[in-house]
């Protein structure tokens, strides 16, 4: 059975001693553990500040997957209080700890049950003006809602299509 553990002792094994072109295919195959694990989301939120939006997510699986969480960052310039403008995401469930509770457990996937799930609320139900990461999104919304809403709009029209 090939696992990714013996795959990458193989391929530690091959560096410097073959080049890529002459690397037999077993050693270029894909582990059926990487072809799993989804590398890049998309979330197009259907109600809310963010709807008609299409914002794109990058996963980074670390080697201690999963009892370790994903590494999630949002690839789509946003306005949002839960997402900095660089991309760091505020979500319980990608901590591997959390204070409710509700943090990373080896149970957890990357499937649309979990991850998707997650990244998906962060647009509707899970959307927190009161424990912002973007300090500046939510006092925006605070002062002026409209505005904020004019923010979002603009920003989803130049980055989020």
């Amino acid at each position: 059975m090939l696992t990714l553990a013996s795959k990458l002792k193989r391929d530690d094994g091959l560096k410097g001693s073959q080049t890529a072109a002459t690397a037999s295919d077993s050693t270029r195959r894909v582990s059926v553990r990487d072809k799993l694990l989804v590398k890049e989301l998309t979330v197009t939120p259907d109600e809310g500040y963010y709807q008609g939006g299409k914002f794109q997510f990058e996963t980074e699986v670390p080697d201690a997957y999963n009892m370790v969480p994903p590494k999630v960052k949002c690839l789509t310039k946003i306005w949002h209080p839960n997402i900095t403008e660089t991309g760091e995401i505020c979500l319980s469930l990608l901590r591997e700890h959390s204070i409710d509770g509700t943090g990373w457990a080896p149970t957890r996937t990357l499937k649309a049950v979990d991850v998707v799930w997650g990244l998906n609320s962060l647009f509707t139900d899970l959307l927190n003006f009161d424990d912002p990461l973007n300090i500046e999104a939510a006092e925006h919304h605070l002062r002026d809602k409209e505005d904020f809403r004019n923010k979002v709009d603009d920003y989803i029209k130049r980055y989020a299509r």
